[in-house]
């Protein structure tokens, strides 16, 4: 439901989005000004797509949190709610927060590692609050909304979110192909988590509001592969650290580093599932000329 400040005139609705509405009602407000109030019925397609948007809550410590982000998800549309790890859950205090987002607390799945929960997601975007040694691209909130709407009919996309008290570590960060920061108060920059859910979610909405009536088209309408998953790519790490400790490049003991650079390499690049294929290939050859040349 929408309540819109009005002259006694027809709201305007997009027709791309509205598929039905009803009569304009008047009611007065607690202001003495009248307002109109109406329903917006979105197609099935968009609704279909939402679903692709997952939204991935790590290591929560409190219950209500997990509560008030399935509440914040769904008054935005989104429905698809994962938790990694969370240390009170199943809880009645989820659903008591969750008021009637209780759906989305019966249905979330649960994970015991980040990689599993975005191992089908082919973009992963991780909330950081604070800059790291090795930059990573960055996204604001408006940035995030537009990547998504970009990808959201070719990619699920997972949205992921950290720790109350300690956000996500070096290596789940790792995981996503970008970083996202809401710039909150220099002063006091510590937001709930159940409000950072629903800044993120509120700017995938109003994105798909503004733009729902603009046709853009995006590389992957037009480009010839899928991209790569999170579990795919995973895979193409561990065969990329194994050939270059064969090849003496890289030593585990003393890392320097590398493979985080290859990481935000990799990810930057987004490589679609035939260009992974390519990469495996060069690196099982190269793992074959070792054992070749061993044996001689």
């Amino acid at each position: 439901m929408v309540q819109q400040r009005c002259n006694r005139r027809e709201p305007i609705i997009p027709e791309s989005l509205a598929t039905k509405k009803q009569d304009c009602n008047f009611t007065a407000g607690p202001d003495g000004v009248w307002y109109t109030r109406f329903l917006v019925f979105y197609p099935p397609a968009l609704v279909k797509e939402l679903s692709n948007v997952k939204i991935v809550l790590v290591n929560t410590s409190h219950p209500g949190n997990i509560g008030a982000s399935a509440r914040a998800m769904k008054n935005m549309g989104l429905n698809n709610l994962a938790l990694v790890e969370p240390k009170d859950f199943p809880s009645g205090v989820a659903v008591g927060r969750a008021a009637s987002a209780v759906d989305i607390i019966e249905s979330a799945e649960i994970f015991d590692s980040l990689e599993a929960a975005v191992a089908d997601c082919g973009l992963v975007i991780g909330t950081s609050a604070r800059s790291r040694k090795i930059p990573w691209p960055m996204l604001s909130p408006e940035q995030t909304a537009t990547k998504v709407l970009e990808e959201l009919s070719t990619n699920k996309i997972a949205l992921v979110f950290g720790r109350e008290d300690a956000g996500l570590n070096n290596n789940e960060l790792q995981l996503c192909h970008f970083h996202l920061q809401i710039p909150a108060n220099e002063n006091y920059s510590s937001l709930n988590l159940a409000t950072a859910v629903m800044v993120i979610c509120y700017e995938i909405r109003k994105a798909l509001l503004i733009h729902s009536e603009i046709e853009e088209v995006a590389e992957d309408v037009f480009w010839d592969q899928e991209k790569a998953t999170g579990e795919q790519v995973e895979q193409f790490y561990d065969h990329l650290e194994r050939v270059m400790v064969a090849i003496d490049f890289h030593d585990p003991e003393n890392p320097r580093q590398l493979m985080q650079r290859m990481r935000r390499l990799f990810n930057r690049i987004r490589i679609d599932v035939m260009e992974m294929n390519i990469l495996r290939g060069i690196l099982t050859n190269i793992e074959y000329r070792i054992k070749t040349d061993k044996n001689n």
